[in-house]
């Protein structure tokens, strides 16, 4: 059976577990790990083909090369990808900048895996074109999979390693020059805060841990391009903290940052742009200024909500009450400029202003609107 792992792909028999030996065989000197058999990764139920062997993605990588060239971004162009009758994408486009944070925003079914799988050459489209840097998946994938780091949303892992065994055989797998191997892994596990469990075995580890190995298993070989599926993911508070300025880093060093999340508030904080698919198709591209401009819902409350909202009748605003643990009246605002303008006539008036937000991020209004469009 030919197979896509839910991370990189390893070449094993059916009901085996990948050991050393096979290992170095598959690609010397990929290194082993004193006998330590290495289990399959968790699948992604992706399936091409019919042969014995799942098919591998960094093996195929060219000696001494470790993706730390700048280049243009990913782009995707007309894509469409077909499983059987089901038609997951349709002439889909994307295109992530390098230097920029941009979001794949979608519900459920739009499509978001599937190009991200393609994105990441893991999945080959029926139609369409990619491009990586200007390389085409196609034609020189060693070359495009060394500058790719893919981060999925479900992390397998070989139990029984620790993490800075995984880590380790991963930058080896990548060839990554021998010497310098332990300080890249150590650097990495300080980096996501892994660095006083890197020697505890992977099945120890918490939904978050797993997550935080996952994006250090992504950055191993130092790749242009990012590509991370729900990264937040299991994370706690200040971990998404944490996450949403390493992102924001490794975007201001020139990698292109994609990422694909349901917690639409997340990356509002995090993102350049926004790429928005459903049903399969693109439906809009926008930066997250632009997203902001278009205007979103404010919320507002007061210690007199009469006052508050006698003065929103006379301005000429329409404005509902929402229900809640505390009164507040929301409205749509067209930007930042009649925010100000609002809360400015608010207080002359003598309205007491308790607290004057948005209610939704630019993202996730736009995300709703294009929601309301679909019904």
């Amino acid at each position: 059976m030919v197979g896509a792992t839910s991370s990189h792909q390893f070449i094993a028999a059916p009901g085996q577990g990948l050991n050393c030996d096979r290992i170095s065989a598959l690609r010397a000197p990929a290194g082993t790990l004193c006998g330590r058999t290495l289990k399959t990764v968790s699948m992604h139920h992706k399936l091409w083909g019919t042969g014995a062997h799942y098919m591998a993605m960094i093996f195929e990588l060219p000696d001494g090369v470790a993706g730390r060239e700048s280049d243009g971004g990913i782009t995707a162009r007309a894509v469409s990808r077909s499983f059987g009758a089901v038609r997951a994408v349709e002439h889909m486009d994307f295109h992530a900048p390098a230097g920029k944070v941009t979001a794949l925003i979608g519900p459920n079914g739009a499509g978001k895996t599937t190009l991200l799988l393609m994105l990441a050459s893991l999945l080959a489209p029926d139609e369409g074109s990619i491009s990586v840097g200007g390389l085409d998946p196609r034609r020189d994938r060693a070359a495009v999979r060394a500058r790719l780091g893919w981060m999925p949303d479900t992390l397998g892992v070989w139990e029984s390693l620790t993490a800075r065994e995984i880590l380790t055989q991963m930058a080896r797998f990548y060839r990554l020059p021998a010497p310098g191997i332990a300080r890249r892994v150590a650097q990495l596990l300080e980096r996501v805060r892994l660095d006083d469990l890197a020697d505890q075995p992977a099945r120890v580890l918490s939904r978050g841990q797993q997550q935080r190995l996952s994006l250090a298993r992504a950055l191993i070989h130092e790749p242009s391009v990012l590509l991370l599926d729900e990264p937040a993911s299991g994370l706690d508070p200040g971990s998404r903290v944490e996450l949403r300025l390493m992102l924001r880093q490794l975007a201001a060093e020139g990698k292109a940052v994609v990422v694909s999340s349901h917690v639409l508030s997340e990356l509002d904080e995090i993102a350049d742009g926004a790429v928005f698919v459903n049903k399969g198709r693109t439906v809009r591209q926008q930066t997250t200024e632009q997203a902001a401009a278009a205007g979103r819902r404010y919320a507002v409350t007061s210690s007199d909500m009469a006052a508050l909202a006698a003065k929103l009748t006379a301005l000429g605003l329409a404005f509902r009450l929402e229900d809640g643990r505390r009164p507040a009246v929301s409205l749509m605002l067209g930007g930042d400029s009649d925010a100000e303008r609002l809360l400015r006539d608010l207080v002359l008036a003598g309205v007491g202003v308790n607290s004057f937000a948005p209610a939704t991020g630019a993202l996730e209004e736009t995300y709703m609107s294009l929601e309301g469009e679909q019904e």
